[in-house]
């Protein structure tokens, strides 16, 4: 019978940890690199179709509309603090306070996402109508899916914050902030290219 040797005691190791210690969070991390990569692809990419394009936007294309795109970019800046709000109060461990910040970020995701759906009527042109369409609605697409995929992710870490509250969740939360934050960074520039590029390019 083969006996057993302890190598090491990890008795003592925190059970709950953040930041770089928490395996979780390089996954994380991996994904916005490479989301960021891509959409930095997206924006080198409307700046070549640009440099190539005599007229942009094409000649019959409206210019982009500005007022529900910068509204929206509006209630994504207002988000920042809630998100990093959310996040502390889960470093912290504060059951309670998550649950709020996270009910709050889900609401505000919902709404975020739907205006964006609307935002596609504001370009003034269709996907497939030039290589300007294309492009801005890439750009649109794209950055949409990371709202929406941070949108279902904050919502099912909220249920089991509810149904299956365990402080093992507690970095998911910080994690989802800082993806959401992540999210809301990455449009700041791609707004103004998207909405303005037309304008001052």
């Amino acid at each position: 019978m083969r006996r057993e040797r302890i190598v090491a005691d990890v008795s003592r190791l925190p059970t709950v940890v953040y930041g770089s210690r928490n395996l979780v969070s390089w996954g994380t991390t991996g994904f916005m690199v490479i989301e960021g990569f891509s959409l930095a692809l997206c924006a080198v990419t409307y700046v070549y179709l640009r440099k190539n394009s005599d007229v942009w936007p094409p000649h019959g294309t409206q210019l982009p509309q500005l007022l529900v795109p910068t509204i929206n970019m509006g209630l994504m800046i207002l988000s920042l603090p809630l998100a990093l709000w959310t996040k502390r109060r889960a470093e912290r461990m504060d059951a309670a306070g998550t649950r709020i910040g996270l009910v709050l970020s889900s609401i505000a995701a919902v709404v975020i996402f739907g205006v964006r759906l609307a935002e596609f009527a504001s370009l003034h042109t269709q996907w497939n109508s030039s290589a300007y369409g294309s492009i801005a609605w890439t750009i649109l697409g794209f950055q949409g899916s990371l709202i929406l995929v941070d949108m279902y992710d904050t919502i099912g870490v909220t249920a089991i914050m509810f149904l299956r509250p365990e402080s093992k969740w507690f970095p998911e939360v910080a994690d989802n902030s800082l993806y959401w934050i992540f999210t809301v960074l990455s449009w700041i520039p791609l707004y103004f290219l998207v909405y303005f590029g037309p304008r001052w390019l």
